[in-house]
């Protein structure tokens, strides 16, 4: 059988010892057998950070993405690397001029806290602060396809992970990675294998496998 080829895109930190781990995951699915596709290459904005180090220590290629982040700059590394799906990962950037129909993300946190200026502890700082006003009670993640709308594409997976009265922004983003962990290559292979797809235009082109789980509420 071949294999779809998949490029992550994970900026990770500036740090070898930050981030990347979601792109990790998504090699050590792979070599489990739960992801059947070939991750051709990993892409980050930072060149010695975490995502380097992991890429090395796994022996799948890294490419440096510097400014400008720009549609013609995504075009030239895409064609570079060849995919038939890209992965965004921890992708911190805004992206241009890809595939939305073979183009998705996992972002960490409700659908309403996506946009400029939303990730990583930016977004779990927000959740918290929306909670204390009374106006949420549960935080979660969600992958979409990737539309040049930020964070705007059709979302194709969504589950809530209830926040406690104790919780701070640390102890919630711990929770969420750990489901992002859980979830992301099982949504990742659905997209590689068609079970779930999209024509990049029209929203009600989205297809999904009938009784698919599309938001799935956590019961702990």
């Amino acid at each position: 059988m071949i294999q779809p080829r998949l490029l992550v895109f994970a900026s990770g930190g500036k740090s070898p010892d930050e981030g990347g781990s979601g792109f990790k995951n998504l090699v050590m699915a792979q070599r489990s057998g739960v992801l059947s596709a070939n991750i051709v290459a990993v892409v980050s904005n930072h060149s010695d950070g975490g995502v380097r180090k992991h890429a090395e220590a796994l022996g799948i290629p890294f490419l440096h993405f510097p400014k400008p982040w720009v549609e013609w700059a995504y075009k030239r590394l895409v064609r570079f690397s060849n995919p038939d799906f890209v992965a965004l990962s921890g992708w911190l950037k805004h992206v241009k001029g890809l595939d939305p129909a073979k183009t998705f993300n996992i972002h960490p946190g409700p659908p309403e806290f996506g946009g400029p200026g939303m990730y990583g502890h930016h977004v779990h700082e927000a959740v918290m602060t929306a909670f204390r006003q009374g106006r949420i009670t549960c935080s979660g993640l969600f992958m979409h396809f990737v539309t040049e709308e930020y964070d705007k594409g059709p979302v194709i997976f969504q589950y809530d992970i209830p926040i406690f009265e104790d919780d701070t922004a640390d102890s919630l983003a711990q929770r969420v990675n750990k489901a992002e962990h859980e979830f992301q290559p099982t949504v990742t292979e659905m997209v590689v294998r068609g079970l779930i797809s999209w024509d990049g235009q029209n929203r009600g082109s989205l297809k999904v496998p009938p009784g698919y789980p599309f938001l799935l509420k956590s019961k702990s």
